[in-house]
């Protein structure tokens, strides 16, 4: 892996982490196309730079990671709580999922369900603006909801993002619980990583392109984040939708 190729994951992950498209999905078949190989440290890398892009959520939202808000965040642990047991228990399964026409079937998929969740979706009849104002049901329930999310090309963002919005959440407080929930999962995504590839990480060889892609994909992040949130005050969902479908079939076309 080279500095270019850093920089483009690096980039792509930036961009993706935080949209209802799939940042793993993207970084595989990114992966797929540069030629690099699917190793235990280019993935250990992946989700070091997907770390990177979680730290973007604190510089959007630094109030919420205080103290004051600790009623919040046991809402979000609440939330985490599914994803971490099923992902530990099936670690191995999940892993055996990585491919890219599970990634294009599943891009396909999500693209449906978006579309057909905004067509029954009104944000008028929607009782929770605000992720302070989240419930513990509600909480448990987007939850349940990301689980889907091991599915490679899945999303993460967006399986917790249609269980929000199933639980009458408006659009903002679901992508923003969202970006919040990201944030223990990846830290323990990341921390795991860590422990089992830091020589490999950490070797003379990789810590450049470590710190390129970790940079690379903060700054794109910060700025992602912030545009999401500008462009559901005026869009709905059905433009990542449709991108979904789009892609898994040019996917499938290409790959499969």
């Amino acid at each position: 892996m080279n500095i270019l190729d850093t920089i483009t994951l690096g980039i792509i992950e930036g961009l993706t982490e935080f949209l209802p498209i799939s940042s793993t999905g993207h970084l595989i078949v990114a992966s797929e196309f540069l030629g690099l190989e699917q190793s235990n440290v280019n993935k250990a890398f992946e989700v070091i730079i997907q770390f990177a892009a979680i730290l973007a959520v604190i510089l959007n939202y630094p109030s919420k990671f205080t103290f004051s808000h600790i009623n919040l965040w046991t809402k979000v642990l609440i939330s985490f709580l599914p994803i971490a047991t099923i992902g530990f228990i099936f670690s191995d399964q999940v892993k055996a999922m990585f491919s890219i026409e599970i990634v294009a079937w599943m891009f396909i998929i999500g693209g449906i369900i978006f579309l057909i969740v905004e067509k029954f979706y009104d944000e008028n009849e929607t009782h929770t603006h605000d992720v302070e104002d989240v419930t513990y049901k509600q909480a448990i329930w987007i939850g349940v909801a990301q689980i889907f999310a091991l599915i490679p090309g899945t999303s993460r963002a967006g399986s917790s993002i249609i269980g929000a919005m199933l639980v009458k959440l408006n659009r903002k407080a679901s992508a923003e619980f969202s970006f919040l929930l990201a944030f223990p999962v990846m830290c323990a995504t990341t921390g795991y990583d860590l422990l089992k590839h830091h020589e490999e990480l950490f070797a003379a060889g990789n810590i450049i392109n470590l710190a390129v892609g970790f940079v690379v994909s903060f700054v794109v992040a910060y700025l992602a984040i912030k545009l999401f949130i500008k462009f559901l005050e005026n869009f709905t969902f059905i433009a990542f939708g449709i991108y979904r479908i789009l892609f898994g079939i040019i996917l499938l076309a290409i790959f499969v």
